[in-house]
C-alpha cells in the first residue's frame, strides 16, 4: 500500500498546522482555518499564533456532520481578502500546469482538494503515455472520462496532457465553475456533461462506448440533477461494475478515489478486483492513502484510492 503527498514543489498550497480538529492551510496568500475531524492530536503552533495568521476561519453549522449538511456553516472573516482569488498548480512533469479559482462556498470547501496531487499526477503520466502510443499506432487522441468531476482539477490534468476529455458533474453551478478553470488555465475543448454519474455510465455501456482513462470521485451521498438521490454504500460496487464495462480492456487506466465512510485502501482494492474481475496477480493495480503532512511533519490522511494500469 502506498501513502502519497503532494510534492514540496507546489508553492501556492501549505498545511501550515493541524490538531484539536482543525487545520490551518495556506492557499496563495491567504491563510485559513477549517474543521479537520481527523486531527486528533494537538496543534503545534499556539492559538494566538493561528489567529494572528488566519484571514477566514469556518465555522460549522447545526447540521454540520449530518447526512446532507455535512460540511455547512458560516465563514469568520478575520483579515481582508478577495472573495474569489487564483492559485496555480505546476506540476513535478512538463506540461503539467493548470490555474485554479478558489472562492469561499456555502460549505467549507473552497475549490479544490490539495490532497489529490498526487491522483494529478498520474493522470497526467499515464494520459501523455497513452497519447503518445496512440500517435504511433495512428489512433485518435485517448478518451478519458471524469465522473464526479467537481471543479475539474482532474480534468485539466488529462487534458493537459493531450487527451479528449469529457467532464461530468451533476451541479450545473460546479461544472460552470470547472469551465472557468479551463479557460483560466488556457485549455479548450473539453466536454461538459450535467448529469448523474450512474446513469451516464451506465448509457454508456449499452451503447458500447468505450474509454481509455477514467476518474471518479464519489461523495458519500449524491444527488443528481432532477433530485435523485442515492448513497454510496449502496451503489459504489454497481458503479463500479459499470465503470469496468467502459474502461477499454487494454491500453487504458482507471482512479477511484473515497473520502467518505471510513473506507479503506483495502476494502477500495477488494471493491475494483471484484468489479472488474481481475486476478490476485495484477501488477497494474495499486492502492493507498493520500496525505497532507503539515510544516511540522505530522500526516493528516484524507482519502484513499486504488488506480488501474493496464
Amino acid at each position: 500500500m502506498k501513502i502519497e503527498t503532494p510534492g514540496d514543489f507546489w508553492n501556492d498550497y501549505e498545511l501550515v498546522d493541524s490538531g484539536h480538529f482543525e487545520k490551518l492551510e495556506r492557499f496563495g496568500r491567504y491563510y485559513m482555518s477549517r474543521p479537520e475531524p481527523k486531527a486528533l492530536w494537538d496543534k503545534t503552533l499556539s492559538e494566538a499564533e493561528w489567529n494572528r495568521r488566519i484571514h477566514v476561519a469556518f465555522r460549522p453549522g447545526a447540521g454540520f456532520g449530518k447526512a446532507g449538511k455535512e460540511d455547512s456553516g458560516t465563514w469568520d472573516r478575520r483579515r481582508k481578502m478577495e472573495d474569489q482569488w487564483l492559485i496555480r498548480y505546476r506540476g513535478s512533469q512538463e506540461g503539467l500546469d493548470f490555474t485554479l479559482r478558489l472562492g469561499l462556498t456555502a460549505f467549507k470547501h473552497v475549490g479544490v482538494f490539495p490532497e489529490q496531487a498526487p491522483n494529478w499526477e498520474y493522470i497526467y503520466r499515464n494520459t501523455l503515455d497513452l497519447v503518445k502510443g496512440n500517435a504511433a499506432q495512428g489512433r485518435p487522441k485517448p478518451k478519458v472520462l471524469n465522473l464526479f468531476a467537481y471543479t475539474g482539477a482532474a480534468s485539466l490534468a488529462a487534458k493537459a496532457a493531450g487527451a479528449d476529455v469529457t467532464h461530468l458533474d451533476s451541479v450545473r453551478q460546479v461544472v460552470t465553475w470547472a469551465r472557468n478553470n479551463m479557460e483560466l488555465s488556457r485549455l479548450d475543448n473539453i466536454r461538459w456533461v450535467v448529469e448523474d454519474a450512474l446513469k451516464f455510465a451506465g448509457r454508456e455501456a449499452k451503447r458500447g462506448n468505450t474509454y481509455q482513462g477514467i476518474i471518479l470521485d464519489p461523495p458519500a451521498y449524491g444527488h443528481g440533477p432532477d433530485g435523485e438521490k442515492w448513497k454510496l454504500d449502496e451503489c459504489l460496487y454497481e458503479i463500479m461494475k459499470c465503470v469496468g464495462a467502459i474502461l477499454a480492456p487494454q491500453d487504458s487506466f482507471m482512479v477511484l478515489n473515497l473520502y467518505s465512510n471510513g473506507y479503506s485502501a483495502m476494502l477500495g482494492e477488494t471493491v475494483v478486483r471484484q468489479a472488474f474481475g481481475l486476478p490476485q496477480d495484477c501488477p497494474g493495480l495499486e492502492c493507498g492513502e493520500l496525505v497532507l503532512r503539515d510544516s511540522f511533519g505530522k500526516n493528516l490522511p484524507l482519502s484513499i484510492f486504488v488506480r488501474l494500469r493496464r
